[in-house]
């Protein structure tokens, strides 16, 4: 009950606003005509306000769409922020950090030997890592956020997880004749290394033993 008499409040005031903004632009309008009058100018009252009242009304709407297109940059600011937020969450969490340090210093480049040998601290290691790259790829999607905001500080991260973790994942889509098996953390990855290629051409990765 209270909703409803609440939105036909609302409405009345409106409406009320309405006519009060319409009856002063003519009254004043009116007054303008009496004052151009008085100084020997002659012209038709409702010609003035038609024309008056037509370029007002433009007015009203390039106003209206620069305030319009103002918002949606803010909107499309703060989702910005928010995703980047989310992404340096994600890649920057203790559990994400020590299963990146994990794999960097004790995954073997073959996987059949590292698949044969690895630990249950390693698998867990090895999946926190691979889910984390699936997740980057999901808040990562086209159009979420630019490129060129993200990879200069997310692609080093991807590309020296994938650098170890791709022969892995290339091993078991054939074992488990899955060849979508984290197929887009594979193609983030494909992203991260097309962005490196083009914007820092002669960095390499390299492998520092002890590293913070």
């Amino acid at each position: 009950m209270n909703t409803k008499w609440s939105g036909l409040i609302t409405l009345g005031l409106f409406i009320a606003i309405t006519v009060i903004g319409f009856i002063a632009w003519v009254f004043g309008l009116f007054l303008f005509w009496l004052i151009l009058r008085t100084i020997g100018l002659s012209t038709d009252l409702w010609l003035m306000i038609e024309a008056l009242s037509t370029a007002v009304a433009a007015s009203a709407v390039f106003t209206a769409g620069f305030i319009a297109y103002r918002e949606l940059s803010e909107i499309v600011k703060s989702r910005y922020i928010e995703v980047a937020d989310r992404l340096f969450n994600e890649l920057n969490s203790s559990e994400n950090i020590v299963a990146r340090r994990w794999l960097f210093q004790n995954l073997p480049d073959n996987p059949e030997e590292g698949i044969k040998n690895m630990t249950p601290e390693g698998q867990a290691a090895v999946k926190q890592v691979l889910n984390s790259l699936d997740r980057v790829s999901f808040l990562t999607q086209a159009g979420w956020i630019p490129d060129d905001i993200i990879m200069p500080w997310m692609h080093p991260m991807i590309t020296k997880s994938w650098e170890k973790l791709e022969p892995y994942v290339v091993s078991e889509r054939k074992r488990r004749n899955e060849p979508y098996y984290y197929e887009h953390a594979g193609k983030l990855a494909e992203r991260c290394r097309v962005w490196k290629t083009k914007n820092l051409p002669d960095v390499s990765i390299k492998w520092v033993e002890d590293a913070l």
